[in-house]
């Protein structure tokens, strides 16, 4: 006998299709930007040259003894302002110190100094950016007045009078201190980013799909919108290896016994009329770092730049 039950297709249930499609938009919108910066950057002359200086550097600056195989503390007033010699191919500071070795091992506190300084900094301002523009409201508000704050105070002004009152002083120090008064630019940017993006169409999906607001900041908006940071802290790094050069320069930075090219400038400077190459040798290494990182920010920003991206 025949049943008189209506049957009903159920449809298998599948994933969310708009929580699929949405990740695969964002992974592959992610992958482009930085599959065409890549592309844009590999083609520029400027990369190949500011990396190879990087790479360099960083070598230096990790294995020293690679590079010198005189001690830089080794002075000896003997050879005060003496001219190169074998083994010595840069000649001698007034004191009678190896001005190559010097000049090597002073590398890595440079770049120490502003590596950390960089990732401070960068951790600082995209954390309270990021909540700043996300959020809004009274957090906005609070956030925007003491980055104000800050941002009024010169970065070397404000190390200078912190600095001046520690009673121990080392690259972790300089590098915190710098990162104290440095963090405001990178905050505002990142909260302009945050606040463009935050109205997005996957932030919208998101929020449809009950992920939570502070996990919605964390896994899409951070990541879509650090670009800018980025460019910004790549150019940085080589602001606070000169940042640290001048408090040294000026007394206040790292001590004396640290190796920085900062002191063997001041220390050369007495004799810049009658000896220049002893202060031309530390400067000239002072130069090509901080050139080096400016012209890496450069490409990066180009590559990374949505018009230039557009014309591509």
């Amino acid at each position: 006998m025949p049943s008189n039950a209506t049957t009903h297709y159920v449809a298998p249930l599948e994933e969310t299709p708009l929580q699929a499609v949405d990740q695969v938009n964002e992974d592959e919108k992610t992958r482009s930007v930085w599959t065409d910066a890549w592309q844009a950057m590999r083609r520029r002359p400027t990369f190949w040259v500011s990396g190879v200086l990087i790479v360099i550097i960083a070598l230096v600056a990790i294995a020293p003894g690679l590079f010198a195989h005189v001690d830089p503390r080794s002075c000896t007033l003997d050879n005060a302002a003496a001219g190169p010699r074998a083994g010595h191919i840069l000649g001698f500071t007034r004191q009678g110190c190896d001005v190559y070795s010097r000049v090597i091992y002073g590398t890595q506190n440079s770049l120490i100094v502003g590596i950390v300084a960089t990732v401070l900094v960068v951790l600082i301002g995209v954390i309270i950016g990021a909540l700043a523009g996300f959020y809004g409201g009274w957090l906005d508000a609070v956030v925007s007045r003491i980055g104000d704050i800050f941002f009024s105070i010169p970065t070397v002004l404000g190390a200078i009078v912190i600095m001046s009152v520690l009673p121990a002083r080392n690259a972790i120090s300089v590098a915190f201190i710098l990162a104290i008064f440095a963090w405001p630019q990178i905050a505002r940017i990142m909260r302009g980013a945050v606040l463009s993006a935050r109205n997005a169409d996957y932030v919208t999906a998101s929020a449809a799909l009950g992920v939570s607001r502070f996990r919605t900041l964390v896994r899409h908006i951070v990541p879509n919108a650090i670009t800018p940071v980025i460019v910004v802290a790549t150019v940085s790094l080589g602001t606070f290896i000169v940042a640290e050069s001048t408090l040294t320069f000026l007394g206040i930075g790292l001590p004396p016994s640290a190796l920085s090219w900062g002191y063997d400038i001041n220390a050369a400077r007495p004799g810049l009329r009658t000896n220049p190459s002893i202060i031309f040798w530390p400067s000239a290494a002072l130069s090509i770092t901080v050139l080096a990182f400016l012209l890496l920010g450069d490409v990066v920003r180009d590559a990374l730049d949505p018009k230039a991206r557009a014309r591509r």
